[in-house]
Protein backbone atom coordinates (compact mmCIF):
# COMPACT_ATOMS: atom_id res chain seq x y z
CA UNK A 1 0.00 0.00 0.00
CA UNK A 2 1.35 3.44 -0.95
CA UNK A 3 2.52 5.84 1.73
CA UNK A 4 -0.09 8.42 2.83
CA UNK A 5 1.09 12.06 2.59
CA UNK A 6 0.77 14.23 5.70
CA UNK A 7 -0.56 17.60 4.58
CA UNK A 8 -0.90 20.86 6.50
CA UNK A 9 -4.64 21.25 7.14
CA UNK A 10 -6.70 24.39 6.76
CA UNK A 11 -7.32 25.85 10.21
CA UNK A 12 -9.42 28.84 9.22
CA UNK A 13 -10.41 31.06 6.33
CA UNK A 14 -7.88 33.75 7.24
CA UNK A 15 -4.91 31.43 7.87
CA UNK A 16 -2.78 30.49 4.85
CA UNK A 17 0.44 29.43 6.57
CA UNK A 18 1.93 28.60 9.93
CA UNK A 19 5.02 27.25 11.67
CA UNK A 20 5.55 23.55 12.28
CA UNK A 21 6.61 24.19 15.86
CA UNK A 22 7.38 20.61 16.86
CA UNK A 23 6.87 16.97 16.00
CA UNK A 24 5.06 14.98 18.67
CA UNK A 25 6.27 11.66 17.25
CA UNK A 26 9.77 10.65 16.21
CA UNK A 27 10.86 9.86 12.69
CA UNK A 28 10.29 6.13 12.13
CA UNK A 29 7.80 5.80 15.01
CA UNK A 30 4.54 3.91 14.72
CA UNK A 31 1.47 6.16 14.82
CA UNK A 32 -2.25 5.49 15.00
CA UNK A 33 -5.00 7.23 13.07
CA UNK A 34 -6.29 10.22 15.02
CA UNK A 35 -3.17 10.45 17.16
CA UNK A 36 -1.55 13.94 17.27
CA UNK A 37 1.74 13.89 15.37
CA UNK A 38 2.82 17.55 15.09
CA UNK A 39 1.88 21.04 16.29
CA UNK A 40 1.02 23.84 13.88
CA UNK A 41 1.56 27.35 15.24
CA UNK A 42 -0.31 30.27 13.64
CA UNK A 43 -0.96 33.86 14.65
CA UNK A 44 -4.06 32.68 16.47
CA UNK A 45 -3.07 29.53 18.36
CA UNK A 46 -0.96 26.39 18.47
CA UNK A 47 -2.93 23.37 17.33
CA UNK A 48 -2.05 19.65 17.30
CA UNK A 49 -2.58 17.91 13.95
CA UNK A 50 -3.69 14.26 14.05
CA UNK A 51 -2.55 11.42 11.79
CA UNK A 52 -4.98 10.58 8.99
CA UNK A 53 -4.05 6.88 9.06
CA UNK A 54 -2.02 4.32 10.98
CA UNK A 55 1.50 3.31 10.03
CA UNK A 56 5.12 4.39 10.30
CA UNK A 57 5.95 8.09 10.30
CA UNK A 58 8.47 9.59 7.88
CA UNK A 59 9.37 13.24 8.61
CA UNK A 60 10.23 15.48 5.65
CA UNK A 61 10.12 18.96 7.23
CA UNK A 62 12.16 20.09 10.23
CA UNK A 63 10.72 21.77 13.29
CA UNK A 64 10.56 25.55 12.99
CA UNK A 65 9.85 25.55 9.27
CA UNK A 66 7.16 27.82 7.82
CA UNK A 67 4.60 25.72 5.97
CA UNK A 68 1.60 26.64 3.85
CA UNK A 69 -1.83 25.03 3.94
CA UNK A 70 -1.70 21.96 1.71
CA UNK A 71 2.07 21.43 2.01
CA UNK A 72 3.28 17.84 2.53
CA UNK A 73 5.40 17.65 5.68
CA UNK A 74 5.83 13.89 5.86
CA UNK A 75 4.28 10.53 5.06
CA UNK A 76 2.76 7.55 6.87
CA UNK A 77 3.59 4.11 5.49
CA UNK A 78 0.78 1.66 6.39
CA UNK A 79 3.06 -1.29 5.66
CA UNK A 80 6.22 0.12 7.23
CA UNK A 81 8.11 -1.32 10.16
CA UNK A 82 8.84 1.05 13.04
CA UNK A 83 12.47 1.77 13.90
CA UNK A 84 13.92 -0.18 16.80
CA UNK A 85 14.76 3.04 18.64
CA UNK A 86 13.11 6.28 17.60
CA UNK A 87 14.24 9.36 19.44
CA UNK A 88 12.41 12.67 19.50
CA UNK A 89 13.55 14.55 16.38
CA UNK A 90 15.51 17.75 16.69
CA UNK A 91 15.50 20.66 14.24
CA UNK A 92 17.81 19.74 11.44
CA UNK A 93 21.14 21.64 11.48
CA UNK A 94 20.61 22.30 7.82
CA UNK A 95 17.52 24.34 8.61
CA UNK A 96 19.58 27.35 9.67
CA UNK A 97 21.87 27.02 6.67
CA UNK A 98 18.88 26.79 4.37
CA UNK A 99 17.39 29.92 5.85
CA UNK A 100 20.58 31.82 5.03
CA UNK A 101 20.78 30.56 1.44
CA UNK A 102 20.35 32.78 -1.61
CA UNK A 103 16.69 33.51 -2.42
CA UNK A 104 17.05 32.12 -5.92
CA UNK A 105 18.57 28.89 -4.66
CA UNK A 106 16.89 25.63 -3.77
CA UNK A 107 16.54 26.74 -0.14
CA UNK A 108 14.08 29.53 -0.96
CA UNK A 109 11.26 27.21 0.06
CA UNK A 110 12.46 27.67 3.68
CA UNK A 111 11.25 31.27 3.46
CA UNK A 112 7.61 32.20 3.87
CA UNK A 113 5.84 33.69 0.82
CA UNK A 114 5.89 37.16 2.41
CA UNK A 115 9.64 36.94 3.04
CA UNK A 116 10.37 35.66 -0.48
CA UNK A 117 8.39 38.54 -1.94
CA UNK A 118 10.19 41.12 0.21
CA UNK A 119 13.61 39.61 -0.60
CA UNK A 120 12.87 39.74 -4.31
CA UNK A 121 11.56 43.32 -4.20
CA UNK A 122 14.50 44.66 -2.17
CA UNK A 123 17.13 42.43 -3.88
CA UNK A 124 18.39 41.18 -0.52
CA UNK A 125 21.13 38.57 -0.19
CA UNK A 126 19.57 36.27 2.40
CA UNK A 127 22.98 34.83 3.29
CA UNK A 128 23.76 38.19 4.92
CA UNK A 129 20.57 38.20 7.05
CA UNK A 130 20.66 36.78 10.56
CA UNK A 131 17.62 34.56 11.06
CA UNK A 132 15.88 34.72 14.43
CA UNK A 133 13.07 32.27 13.68
CA UNK A 134 12.98 28.69 14.84
CA UNK A 135 15.96 26.75 13.53
CA UNK A 136 17.54 29.97 12.25
CA UNK A 137 14.65 30.67 9.87
CA UNK A 138 14.73 34.14 8.32
CA UNK A 139 11.56 36.09 9.09
CA UNK A 140 10.10 39.22 7.53
CA UNK A 141 11.20 41.16 10.59
CA UNK A 142 14.77 39.94 10.10
CA UNK A 143 14.80 41.24 6.51
CA UNK A 144 13.32 44.59 7.52
CA UNK A 145 15.90 44.93 10.31
CA UNK A 146 18.67 44.09 7.85
CA UNK A 147 17.40 46.74 5.42
CA UNK A 148 17.12 49.35 8.20
CA UNK A 149 20.67 48.61 9.37
CA UNK A 150 21.96 48.88 5.81
CA UNK A 151 20.25 52.26 5.30
CA UNK A 152 21.54 53.50 8.66
CA UNK A 153 25.09 52.46 7.74
CA UNK A 154 24.81 54.20 4.38
CA UNK A 155 23.51 57.40 5.98
CA UNK A 156 26.27 57.30 8.60
CA UNK A 157 28.92 56.90 5.91
CA UNK A 158 27.50 59.83 3.94
CA UNK A 159 27.60 62.16 6.95
CA UNK A 160 30.86 60.92 8.46
CA UNK A 161 33.44 63.66 9.27
CA UNK A 162 36.47 64.14 7.06
CA UNK A 163 39.58 62.16 8.05
CA UNK A 164 41.21 65.35 9.39
CA UNK A 165 38.38 65.94 11.80
CA UNK A 166 38.83 64.73 15.38
CA UNK A 167 37.29 61.30 15.98
CA UNK A 168 33.97 61.26 17.83
CA UNK A 169 33.91 60.27 21.47
CA UNK A 170 33.60 56.51 21.81
CA UNK A 171 30.27 55.32 23.18
CA UNK A 172 30.09 52.06 25.08
CA UNK A 173 27.45 49.82 23.58
CA UNK A 174 26.53 46.34 24.72
CA UNK A 175 26.82 43.65 22.08
CA UNK A 176 24.22 40.89 21.67
CA UNK A 177 24.66 38.30 24.35
CA UNK A 178 26.67 40.57 26.67
CA UNK A 179 25.87 41.10 30.34
CA UNK A 180 24.13 44.40 29.54
CA UNK A 181 21.28 42.87 27.55
CA UNK A 182 19.45 39.62 26.89
CA UNK A 183 18.40 38.62 23.40
CA UNK A 184 15.75 36.03 22.68
CA UNK A 185 13.88 34.99 19.58
CA UNK A 186 10.29 36.05 19.15
CA UNK A 187 7.99 33.05 19.00
CA UNK A 188 6.08 32.51 15.80
CA UNK A 189 2.79 33.43 17.41
CA UNK A 190 4.30 36.62 18.90
CA UNK A 191 5.58 37.65 15.44
CA UNK A 192 2.15 37.05 13.93
CA UNK A 193 0.41 39.01 16.69
CA UNK A 194 2.82 41.91 16.16
CA UNK A 195 2.17 41.85 12.42
CA UNK A 196 -1.61 41.88 12.88
CA UNK A 197 -1.50 44.77 15.37
CA UNK A 198 0.56 46.89 12.99
CA UNK A 199 -1.74 46.01 10.09
CA UNK A 200 -4.76 47.05 12.17
CA UNK A 201 -3.29 50.49 12.80
CA UNK A 202 -2.24 50.94 9.17
CA UNK A 203 -5.52 49.75 7.67
CA UNK A 204 -8.33 51.10 9.84
CA UNK A 205 -9.10 54.70 10.83
CA UNK A 206 -8.98 54.02 14.58
CA UNK A 207 -10.41 56.55 17.04
CA UNK A 208 -11.18 56.11 20.74
CA UNK A 209 -13.93 57.67 22.83
CA UNK A 210 -14.09 57.55 26.64
CA UNK A 211 -16.66 57.55 29.42
CA UNK A 212 -16.92 56.30 32.98
CA UNK A 213 -19.39 54.11 34.83
CA UNK A 214 -20.46 53.94 38.46
CA UNK A 215 -20.01 50.28 39.46
CA UNK A 216 -22.02 50.56 42.70
CA UNK A 217 -25.10 48.60 41.62
CA UNK A 218 -23.15 45.76 40.01
CA UNK A 219 -20.94 45.40 43.06
CA UNK A 220 -23.99 45.36 45.35
CA UNK A 221 -25.68 42.68 43.24
CA UNK A 222 -22.55 40.54 43.16
CA UNK A 223 -22.07 40.83 46.91
CA UNK A 224 -25.70 39.96 47.57
CA UNK A 225 -26.08 36.99 45.21
CA UNK A 226 -22.56 35.63 44.62
CA UNK A 227 -22.91 32.69 47.02
CA UNK A 228 -26.37 31.73 45.74
CA UNK A 229 -25.19 32.10 42.14
CA UNK A 230 -22.12 29.93 42.82
CA UNK A 231 -24.17 27.18 44.47
CA UNK A 232 -26.79 27.08 41.73
CA UNK A 233 -24.59 27.37 38.65
CA UNK A 234 -21.22 26.13 39.85
CA UNK A 235 -19.45 29.24 38.61
CA UNK A 236 -18.71 32.68 40.05
CA UNK A 237 -20.56 35.83 39.03
CA UNK A 238 -17.91 38.10 37.54
CA UNK A 239 -17.97 41.57 36.02
CA UNK A 240 -17.44 40.30 32.47
CA UNK A 241 -20.90 38.75 32.10
CA UNK A 242 -22.47 42.14 32.85
CA UNK A 243 -20.32 43.82 30.22
CA UNK A 244 -20.99 41.12 27.62
CA UNK A 245 -24.72 41.60 28.19
CA UNK A 246 -24.32 45.38 28.02
CA UNK A 247 -22.32 45.08 24.78
CA UNK A 248 -25.05 42.95 23.19
CA UNK A 249 -27.64 45.55 24.17
CA UNK A 250 -25.55 48.38 22.72
CA UNK A 251 -24.80 46.44 19.52
CA UNK A 252 -28.54 45.89 19.03
CA UNK A 253 -29.02 49.66 19.20
CA UNK A 254 -25.99 50.59 17.06
CA UNK A 255 -25.43 47.78 14.52
CA UNK A 256 -22.59 49.56 12.70
CA UNK A 257 -20.30 48.78 15.64
CA UNK A 258 -21.11 45.11 15.05
CA UNK A 259 -20.11 45.37 11.39
CA UNK A 260 -17.00 45.26 9.24
CA UNK A 261 -15.75 46.55 5.90
CA UNK A 262 -15.22 44.03 3.11
CA UNK A 263 -13.73 45.81 0.11
CA UNK A 264 -16.30 48.41 -0.89
CA UNK A 265 -19.09 46.70 1.08
CA UNK A 266 -20.28 47.17 4.66
CA UNK A 267 -21.20 43.86 6.30
CA UNK A 268 -23.53 44.09 9.31
CA UNK A 269 -23.58 40.98 11.47
CA UNK A 270 -26.88 39.61 12.69
CA UNK A 271 -25.08 37.41 15.23
CA UNK A 272 -23.52 38.60 18.47
CA UNK A 273 -20.28 36.66 18.80
CA UNK A 274 -18.30 38.48 21.48
CA UNK A 275 -14.56 37.98 21.78
CA UNK A 276 -13.11 38.22 25.29
CA UNK A 277 -9.38 38.94 25.43
CA UNK A 278 -7.39 36.49 27.58
CA UNK A 279 -3.73 37.04 28.43
CA UNK A 280 -1.53 33.92 28.38
CA UNK A 281 2.18 33.17 28.50
CA UNK A 282 2.04 32.72 24.72
CA UNK A 283 0.49 36.13 24.16
CA UNK A 284 -2.95 37.67 23.93
CA UNK A 285 -5.76 35.39 22.74
CA UNK A 286 -9.37 36.33 22.04
CA UNK A 287 -11.74 33.35 22.31
CA UNK A 288 -15.25 34.01 21.06
CA UNK A 289 -18.48 33.56 23.01
CA UNK A 290 -20.91 32.45 20.28
CA UNK A 291 -24.45 33.84 20.21
CA UNK A 292 -23.92 35.76 23.44
CA UNK A 293 -27.36 37.31 23.06
CA UNK A 294 -28.90 33.89 23.68
CA UNK A 295 -26.87 33.06 26.79
CA UNK A 296 -27.74 33.68 30.42
CA UNK A 297 -25.32 35.29 32.86
CA UNK A 298 -24.35 31.80 34.02
CA UNK A 299 -23.86 30.61 30.45
CA UNK A 300 -21.52 33.51 29.72
CA UNK A 301 -19.50 32.95 32.90
CA UNK A 302 -19.16 29.22 32.14
CA UNK A 303 -17.99 29.94 28.60
CA UNK A 304 -15.40 32.46 29.82
CA UNK A 305 -14.13 30.04 32.48
CA UNK A 306 -13.80 27.19 29.99
CA UNK A 307 -11.88 29.33 27.50
CA UNK A 308 -9.57 30.70 30.18
CA UNK A 309 -8.71 27.16 31.29
CA UNK A 310 -8.04 26.03 27.71
CA UNK A 311 -5.87 29.07 27.05
CA UNK A 312 -3.75 28.41 30.15
CA UNK A 313 -3.37 24.74 29.23
CA UNK A 314 -2.51 25.54 25.62
CA UNK A 315 -5.41 23.48 24.27
CA UNK A 316 -7.45 26.30 22.77
CA UNK A 317 -8.29 25.64 19.11
CA UNK A 318 -8.13 28.06 16.20
CA UNK A 319 -11.88 27.62 15.73
CA UNK A 320 -12.36 29.01 19.26
CA UNK A 321 -10.69 32.26 18.20
CA UNK A 322 -12.37 32.92 14.85
CA UNK A 323 -15.53 34.65 13.77
CA UNK A 324 -15.92 37.26 16.51
CA UNK A 325 -17.95 40.35 15.65
CA UNK A 326 -16.94 42.54 18.63
CA UNK A 327 -14.28 42.34 21.35
CA UNK A 328 -14.03 43.21 25.04
CA UNK A 329 -10.67 43.56 26.78
CA UNK A 330 -10.09 44.11 30.48
CA UNK A 331 -6.83 45.87 31.26
CA UNK A 332 -8.17 46.55 34.73
CA UNK A 333 -7.11 43.10 35.93
CA UNK A 334 -3.52 44.31 35.56
CA UNK A 335 -4.18 47.68 37.19
CA UNK A 336 -4.72 49.79 34.08
CA UNK A 337 -6.67 52.96 34.85
CA UNK A 338 -7.13 54.05 31.22
CA UNK A 339 -6.01 52.79 27.80
CA UNK A 340 -6.82 52.91 24.08
CA UNK A 341 -7.44 49.33 22.92
CA UNK A 342 -6.45 48.30 19.39
CA UNK A 343 -9.05 46.85 17.03
CA UNK A 344 -9.13 43.12 16.41
CA UNK A 345 -9.38 43.00 12.56
CA UNK A 346 -11.69 42.86 10.74
CA UNK A 347 -13.93 44.01 13.58
CA UNK A 348 -14.95 47.65 13.85
CA UNK A 349 -15.15 48.03 17.62
CA UNK A 350 -13.47 46.99 20.86
CA UNK A 351 -14.52 47.89 24.40
CA UNK A 352 -11.86 48.48 27.03
CA UNK A 353 -12.61 47.89 30.71
CA UNK A 354 -10.30 49.25 33.39
CA UNK A 355 -9.62 49.04 37.10
CA UNK A 356 -12.28 50.13 39.56
CA UNK A 357 -11.19 53.09 41.64
CA UNK A 358 -13.06 54.95 44.33
CA UNK A 359 -13.36 58.62 43.36
CA UNK A 360 -15.41 61.63 44.43
CA UNK A 361 -18.31 62.29 42.06
CA UNK A 362 -21.23 64.71 42.11
CA UNK A 363 -24.66 63.07 42.48
CA UNK A 364 -27.75 65.21 43.09
CA UNK A 365 -25.48 68.18 43.85
CA UNK A 366 -23.72 66.20 46.55
CA UNK A 367 -20.10 65.01 46.43
CA UNK A 368 -19.97 61.29 47.22
CA UNK A 369 -17.36 58.54 46.93
CA UNK A 370 -18.23 55.88 44.34
CA UNK A 371 -16.40 52.95 42.73
CA UNK A 372 -15.80 54.22 39.20
CA UNK A 373 -14.47 52.56 36.07
CA UNK A 374 -13.20 54.33 32.98
CA UNK A 375 -14.53 52.85 29.74
CA UNK A 376 -12.94 53.14 26.30
CA UNK A 377 -14.36 52.31 22.88
CA UNK A 378 -11.95 52.15 19.97
CA UNK A 379 -13.75 52.07 16.64
CA UNK A 380 -13.14 52.17 12.91
CA UNK A 381 -14.23 55.64 11.80
CA UNK A 382 -14.64 54.39 8.24
CA UNK A 383 -17.83 52.58 9.23
CA UNK A 384 -18.76 54.01 12.65
CA UNK A 385 -19.54 57.73 13.00
CA UNK A 386 -18.58 59.68 16.10
CA UNK A 387 -22.20 60.11 17.16
CA UNK A 388 -22.77 56.35 17.01
CA UNK A 389 -19.57 55.60 18.93
CA UNK A 390 -20.34 58.05 21.71
CA UNK A 391 -23.96 56.89 21.93
CA UNK A 392 -22.83 53.26 22.00
CA UNK A 393 -20.57 53.91 24.98
CA UNK A 394 -23.29 55.89 26.75
CA UNK A 395 -25.59 52.86 26.34
CA UNK A 396 -22.90 50.63 27.88
CA UNK A 397 -22.67 53.06 30.81
CA UNK A 398 -26.47 53.07 31.30
CA UNK A 399 -26.63 49.27 31.28
CA UNK A 400 -23.76 48.90 33.73
CA UNK A 401 -25.18 51.47 36.14
CA UNK A 402 -28.64 49.89 35.93
CA UNK A 403 -27.93 46.12 35.75
CA UNK A 404 -31.53 45.26 36.60
CA UNK A 405 -32.43 46.31 33.05
CA UNK A 406 -30.04 43.70 31.71
CA UNK A 407 -31.43 40.96 33.91
CA UNK A 408 -35.02 41.86 33.09
CA UNK A 409 -34.15 42.47 29.42
CA UNK A 410 -35.85 45.88 29.33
Amino acid sequence: MAAVPIKVPSVGESVSEGILSRWLKADGAAVKAGEPIFELETDKASQPVPAASSGVLKINVAEGATVAVGDTVGTIDPDGRPAAVAEKPKPAPAAKEAAHAQPNGGASSALSPAVRRLVAEEKVDVSEVEGTGRGGRVTKGDVLTHLADAREATAAAATAPAPSAPPPTAVSRATPGSARETRQRMSGIRQKIAQRLVEAQQTAAILTTFNEADMTRIMELRAKYKETFQKKHGVGLGFMSFFVKAAVEALHAFPAVNGRIDGSDIVLHNAYDIGVAVSTERGLMVPVIRDADKLSFAGIEKAIGAYAAKAREGTIAVSDLQGGTFTITNGGVFGSLLSTPILNPPQSGILGMHSIQKRPVAIDDQVVIRPMMYLALSYDHRIVDGREAVSFLVRIKECVENPERLMLEI
